[in-house]
């Protein structure tokens, strides 16, 4: 009986890191808070994807938060500067992918950054994005940097990032997570 107990408890331990592997889907929005006076900072770095490599237009997945996105841009207090949705592999360690949108100029982009993922009990994140002003010659004369982190998300929750004026949405789900069921709207409203 001990050898069951101690057999379960050994599983119980393993188990979480042999789940941690594989295709996460990853969605997030960048959003600027528009009630909240914009922090210009340091210019972006030459390497604001600190090594990590792009994201793969193969990799890209349909946007699941269009929902989501159509409020916040219904209202004047939020501007979604960046929605996008891939699958990013996740080993055992940190795995980070680099961002980036709107026209390539001299390795710079209007919004670039990256996102790393490191699996465990809970999904731990560290997202480091910049919102830049380019020039006619495509240089960076102004910066907005968003640097947050988070080591307690929970797989398939959706998570709110507040970094001041930029934000961050967020949904981080593990393979084999199971699906939320969809609520009939007609249910929710008696």
């Amino acid at each position: 009986m001990h050898a069951i107990r101690c057999l379960t408890l050994l599983l119980a331990l393993i188990a979480p890191a042999a789940f941690a592997e594989g295709q996460y889907q990853v969605e997030m929005m960048l959003v600027r808070q528009n009630s909240v006076p914009a922090i210009t900072s340091q210019f972006a770095p030459e390497d604001w994807s600190a090594g990590a490599p792009r994201l793969d237009k193969g990799a890209e997945r349909p946007l699941a938060l269009e929902d989501e996105a159509t409020r916040l841009q219904a209202t004047a207090d939020y501007t979604v500067l960046l929605h996008k949705a891939w699958q990013q592999p996740v080993g055992d360690g940190p795995s980070r992918i680099a961002l980036g949108t709107g026209e390539e100029q001299f390795g710079h982009f209007p919004i670039e950054g990256n996102l790393s993922i490191t699996p465990g009990r809970f999904i731990a994140v560290e997202a480091n994005f910049w919102v830049n002003k380019l020039d006619g010659n495509g240089s960076v004369v102004q910066s907005e940097q968003f640097k947050q982190s988070n080591s307690n998300m929970k797989g398939g929750q959706l998570t709110f990032l507040d970094g001041g004026h930029l934000a961050l949405l967020l949904k981080v789900t593990p393979p084999g997570t199971p699906k939320m069921p969809v609520m009939d709207p007609e249910m929710m409203e008696q």
